[in-house]
């Protein structure tokens, strides 16, 4: 496997006549876009963005990196693109494990499918092959029974199953792709765009293939020189040290909730009082965690799985606690149960469904039912039994599920009170209160996905995540943050497309990056480039969701979040100044109120 030859491999699949053709992305495209989330968005565009999202024409693109599969640390990463079901905005959505390490050493950059089946039907991929076979017999199982089914029938050895599960099956809005590691495209679902188009799942076959460089020595360099920074103590990452390493991702739930940035109850609290500490990670770690699994060629070791030894749930082992979800379904629900939250996510994991989607619909739905607003019985807060069956409903479209499946935005404007859904452009808001992490607001208002922690981690300025000893920002300060968020979300875009895992910015910086990508692909390349092409990446996203409908005024936060003061210690008294936040973000951008001007996109070589 070269890695200087990425994107002369890509298999274009069509779902509704079963051929496929392999052909190389054209060779501008990947010195522009890099690979994974770039370019994943260049073939999006090239289908149109004003295609339906659960139509044949809306292409399901799933896109290595010029990284994924080779020896870089933190390199096990692969991207899912396509138009958001949920946003009806360009999305991607990335995923660990070894799936897309598998597709490389299968002999793919990507695939893309086009058109849809009328039978279900699943991939195969092997050898550098990739041919459609029936799917009948999985159509219907849960994820975690069909990837069963695909073991049996291939053997677990080298072996990746990506499927879709019932949500998906039943166009959920929200639903996902989940691997036999129960790890997910989570958000934007795409795995409703895999329902629509009856592609069950994509089952890969492939031993390790190690990376070719034409220079070893300098690739070997560059590779150590970003793992050493990893390894530093001084960083989150460092392996059995770091906070991301021994906690994993839910090291923040006490931090957050500490500060006043935990939404609690729909976000109509900042925070979880001591009530937060019985769902963050170190309580986790004391009580129920069995084992650290990991990623492809990733010494952090963020994942943490848990067996639950009481309660119903009792002898439950699933794979993981993260923050995220243990905050939607966890305070933002009133919930405390950490048991629960396993469950809920396990559910969620078999079922192929976002489980920060979901959490937000259901806390969405409990002050609905609050107000005397539901369809139905409703659903009160912290009834952990009835969160429970109205996932599975939710998952199935049965009773007040078939409504939720919908999502938390359309959900909340058919109930006649769209001001209780907290959702940006259709996606509901992660684990950061904007009243109380103002840089983290608005990379939720400006995020081209709907609303996203990704697109920006402002949080690791504010919460001092960041490479080195650099001091951390003022959280409750809007100056400066239209600046720091455009450069956040140009370096994410450029690690997205590599493509690294996230958490590799806790420790690497761009000239990590640069060093890693000019010596794998034999290019000269420096950390301005990677700012430069991040910013292009991101620019054209923009550009598409522009052309896709959402223009001037489409950069905004939930009414909550602008005018209900925080009421918790750390954040009291507070709102997001998103508007001041924006002026400052646009001029740095270059930007006319949301629209990107033909001269930007002239400027960065998008048109």
């Amino acid at each position: 496997m070269r890695l200087d030859t990425f994107g002369q491999q890509i298999a274009h699949v069509n779902l509704a006549t079963g051929a496929s053709e392999v052909r190389p992305a054209p060779e501008d495209w990947v010195k522009r876009y890099i690979g994974a989330r770039g370019l994943g968005v260049r073939y999006l565009l090239e289908a149109g963005p004003t295609v339906d999202p659960l139509s044949p024409e809306n292409p399901l693109c799933f896109m290595n990196g010029p990284l994924t599969g080779s020896e870089a640390s933190m390199s096990g990463r692969w991207a899912c693109v396509t138009k958001s079901p949920l946003t009806g905005t360009v999305t991607d959505s990335h995923q660990g494990g070894w799936s897309g390490a598998r597709l490389r050493w299968a002999g793919f950059d990507g695939v893309v499918f086009e058109g849809a089946s009328e039978t279900p039907v699943y991939a195969f991929v092997e050898d550098g092959r990739i041919e459609l076979r029936d799917a009948s017999e999985v159509w219907g199982l849960g994820i975690h029974a069909t990837v069963r089914f695909f073991q049996e029938r291939y053997g677990e050895k080298n072996l990746a199953v990506n499927a879709i599960g019932p949500a998906g099956e039943r166009c959920n809005r929200y639903a996902a792709w989940v691997n036999e590691d129960d790890r997910a495209f989570g958000r934007g679902g795409t795995g409703a765009v895999g329902g629509a188009k009856k592609l069950k799942a994509i089952v890969i076959r492939a031993g390790l293939i190690k990376s070719q460089v034409d220079d070893p020595d300098r690739w070997k360099s560059v590779r150590r020189d970003a793992l050493d920074v990893i390894r530093d103590e001084v960083n989150i990452t460092s392996p059995k040290k770091g906070g991301l390493s021994v906690y994993g991702t839910n090291v923040l739930m006490n931090v957050t909730n500490r500060i006043g940035a935990l939404g609690t109850r729909n976000s109509q609290r900042t925070s979880f009082g001591d009530r937060g500490e019985k769902i963050s990670g170190e309580y986790v770690q004391e009580t129920i965690l069995v084992n650290d699994p990991t990623c492809h060629a990733c010494p952090v070791a963020c994942k943490k799985e848990v067996e639950v030894t009481e309660g119903p749930w009792k002898g439950l082992r699933m794979e993981s606690v993260e923050y995220e979800p243990a905050w939607s379904l966890g305070s933002n629900c009133d919930n405390d149960d950490v048991a629960v939250i396993a469950k809920i996510i396990d559910q969620c994991n078999d079922h192929g469904m976002d489980p920060i989607e979901l959490g937000n619909v259901l806390s969405m739905y409990m002050e609905a039912t609050e107000q005397g607003w539901a369809k139905g019985p409703g659903l009160a807060w912290g009834d952990t039994d009835a969160m429970v069956r109205m996932t599975d409903a939710i998952a199935l479209r049965e009773g007040e599920g078939d409504l939720l499946a919908e999502g938390t935005a359309l959900a909340a404007e058919r109930l006649g009170h769209p001001e209780i859904a907290m959702a940006v452009k259709g996606q509901a808001v992660p684990a950061y209160d904007p009243r109380g992490l103002k840089g983290m607001g608005l990379g939720y208002a400006t995020s081209n996905r709907g609303a996203c922690h990704l697109r920006a981690y402002v949080a690791a300025a504010e919460l001092g995540v960041v490479p080195g000893e650099a001091e951390p920002l003022d959280p409750l300060a809007w100056k400066g943050k239209g600046e720091l968020v455009k450069a956040f979300q140009d370096l994410h875009a450029f690690s997205d497309s590599l493509d690294l895992c996230k958490f590799s910015a806790f420790a690497e910086e761009a000239g990590h990056y640069a060093d890693q990508y000019a010596t794998a692909m034999g290019v000269g390349f420096g950390p301005d480039d990677v700012m430069r092409a991040g910013e292009r990446i991101y620019n054209l996203e923009r550009h598409y969701n522009n052309l896709a409908g959402f223009g001037e005024g489409s950069d905004t936060l939930p009414r909550r979040f602008l005018e209900e003061p925080s009421q918790d210690a750390g954040s009291e008294g507070h709102v997001s100044e998103l508007p001041q936040m924006l002026e400052e973000y646009y001029a740095a951008r270059g930007w006319q109120r949301g629209v990107v001007p033909e001269s930007k996109l002239r400027e960065l070589g998008v048109v």
